[in-house]
């Protein structure tokens, strides 16, 4: 088939690709300088030059809890354009099948562990991230509706998957807009490479978290979208359409760290500051719907940070050997 894959140079997007590619999809990309997501007029002339069969749309604004709270009107703004313009251009240009990607932070801030996927909007949301939750929200909801109304007579079949905490190669290692495990390992890195005595994490370290190797998350993508029609409304209602994709265990944010640490090979002291956001305290996934449609997570986390911080050592190599020349 040949498949649009919005979003393909973030690490979701990468992965995506890769994974699609190895099943002998014909994939479409675009740039954000070639293909402004945010512009309607332009998503809905790509959409008419290049006919694909299938969207997978992994593209949105992203950062970690310091970058939610900083630009929370850019947060909202920019995620619900890009679910929107995609979602309703996709179909305007008779695209069958999408698959939009979430994220666990749709679900209320206090509600029972782990996370099933009736638990969406069944109470308040995490403050610190609000505006991409409700965005989110707004993205799982265009394509439940779109089937509802569109699904029999334009035989569409929109379908959405909420990963827990994504972490893997081609990650954002941004000092302040990056999410917990590259920023971790950033931190870590750079605190072994000039002797710091400590790294200072914020918050208690006691939020508990749970994490998802890119490359699984991507098997899970694919694998939502091979079912049948009736083998997705099997597991899915027309009004809670989405499905969870989690590693069914998390872990403290102290714990995280420690493993981290070891990773990076730092021995310094790990100190946190409960002054700053935990976050929710916690966000374990139910993932019983995606076992049952044959899904399974294969990379630990042990294993899967050893090769984040292998891709993230590798990032870092163009810019050592400029300075070498320099």
């Amino acid at each position: 088939m040949r498949i649009y894959v919005a979003g393909h140079r973030g690490m979701v997007g990468q992965s995506l690709v890769k994974r699609l590619g190895s099943l002998g999809h014909e994939v479409v990309t675009r740039s954000h300088e070639e293909l402004d997501l945010l512009d309607q007029e332009a998503v809905r002339r790509f959409f008419a030059t290049e006919r694909v069969d299938q969207v997978y749309l992994a593209a949105a604004k992203v950062g970690g809890i310091h970058a939610n709270m900083t630009y929370p009107a850019e947060f909202i703004y920019q995620n619900l354009l890009i679910a929107a313009n995609v979602t309703h251009q996709a179909f305007l240009a008779n695209v069958k099948r999408l698959l939009f990607l979430g994220s666990s932070c749709i679900y209320p801030r206090l509600t029972e562990q782990p996370i099933r996927e009736d638990a969406l909007l069944g109470g308040q949301l995490e403050p610190t991230n609000e505006p991409y939750a409700i965005a989110k929200i707004a993205g799982i909801k265009l394509c439940e509706s779109y089937n509802r109304q569109y699904g029999a007579s334009h035989g569409i079949d929109y379908r959405s998957v909420m990963p827990c905490n994504l972490y893997g190669p081609g990650d954002n290692y941004h000092a302040e807009n990056s999410h917990v495990v590259p920023a971790l390992i950033r931190r870590f890195h750079l605190a072994k490479t000039t002797d710091a005595p400590e790294v200072l994490i914020w918050g208690t370290g006691q939020a508990r978290r749970e994490f998802l190797y890119v490359d699984d998350m991507a098997e899970g993508c694919t694998t939502v979208m091979g079912l049948s029609r009736a083998g997705y409304e099997q597991h899915t209602t027309p009004m809670c359409a989405h499905i969870n994709l989690g590693m069914g265990e998390d872990q403290t944010i102290a714990e995280l760290a420690q493993l981290v640490g070891e990773v990076v090979g730092y021995r310094g002291r790990i100190r946190f500051d409960p002054s700053r956001p935990d976050g929710a305290p916690r966000k374990l996934l139910d993932v019983s719907c995606a076992a049952a449609i044959g899904w399974h997570p294969t990379v630990s986390l042990a294993e899967g940070l050893q090769r984040t911080y292998a891709d993230y050592q590798k990032s870092l190599q163009p810019a050592a050997q400029e300075l070498a020349h320099a």
